[in-house]
């Protein structure tokens, strides 16, 4: 659940978007004033001018920016979605259907890279495509195997911060996105002792290289903080990781944890 949208849920009318959050009514690039969201809409009709939008083999999603003729600007809607993380807001994939708005998920802007493509004369032309990754594949399921810890704690907290303070309007390699939340993932492995920062218990088993097994928590969405910061991710069992998504006390429990993290990780 995203800002109150359930994935697969078929939205029937784009009011229930505009209806709650306001922004454009027309365009493919919804970017509500008063809201830390950014929403985006595909459908088919690149396929009338030559292209679409399309997910790749390795699972990101490629989005053709907006811009219906000449060069396609990084102005408005487009540079909304290429700064969504550095301003703290929640970039969002809906589908268009037969019978609504299909809701995708929220995503994460990666990369960009320049395709020919004709616009709405069928004159050729330089088309932003934008590669965003589904927001679970970064803070969740994140190459579940630890790397070797060769590096002291402390070089593995550094790594782990360098990655919050990595310069978000630069051009971000291929899979760095994962390589940033891999080192946070990491350290928090490493800090936590092998043991759960939530309930205290030690953890459950160990992993095929020994490592204890626990698993990061992401506190804070990505409109409140972002991914990718360790002030913000927590080492837990995997029950108390199922109590804070799927229990009745979940949101309590995460105000819980957060105010755990304090003492764990100290804002400098």
């Amino acid at each position: 659940m995203s800002w109150g949208f359930e994935r697969g849920r078929i939205y029937h009318r784009r009011q229930d978007i505009h209806g709650r959050f306001g922004g454009q009514q027309q365009g493919g690039i919804i970017t509500p004033a008063q809201h830390s969201l950014v929403i985006i809409v595909t459908g088919e009709e690149g396929l009338a001018h030559g292209y679409t939008d399309r997910i790749r083999p390795d699972g990101v999603f490629e989005y053709f920016g907006e811009g219906q003729l000449g060069d396609m600007q990084m102005l408005r809607g487009n540079a909304a979605i290429a700064r969504h993380s550095a301003e703290g807001r929640s970039l969002l994939l809906f589908r268009k259907t037969a019978a609504g708005l299909r809701f995708e998920g929220e995503m994460v802007y990666e990369n960009h890279h320049i395709e020919r493509a004709p616009d709405r004369n069928q004159t050729m032309r330089d088309a932003i495509v934008f590669e965003l990754r589904p927001l679970e594949n970064v803070v969740e399921t994140v190459d579940p195997q630890p790397l070797a810890p060769t590096r002291s704690l402390e070089a593995m907290r550094e790594l782990a911060f360098a990655a919050t303070n990595s310069a978000p309007q630069r051009r971000l390699a291929m899979a760095s996105v994962f390589e940033r939340s891999r080192n946070v993932r990491d350290y928090v492995n490493a800090r936590s002792l092998g043991h759960c920062e939530g309930c205290g218990d030690e953890a459950p088993f160990r992993r095929i290289d020994g490592s204890p097994y626990v698993e990061p928590h992401h506190i804070r969405r990505l409109s409140d903080g972002g991914p990718d910061d360790p002030r913000f991710v927590i080492a837990l069992c995997p029950n108390c990781h199922r109590r804070v998504h799927f229990g009745e006390d979940g949101k309590r429990y995460n105000d819980e944890l957060a105010t755990k993290m304090r003492a764990i990780e100290p804002s400098d």
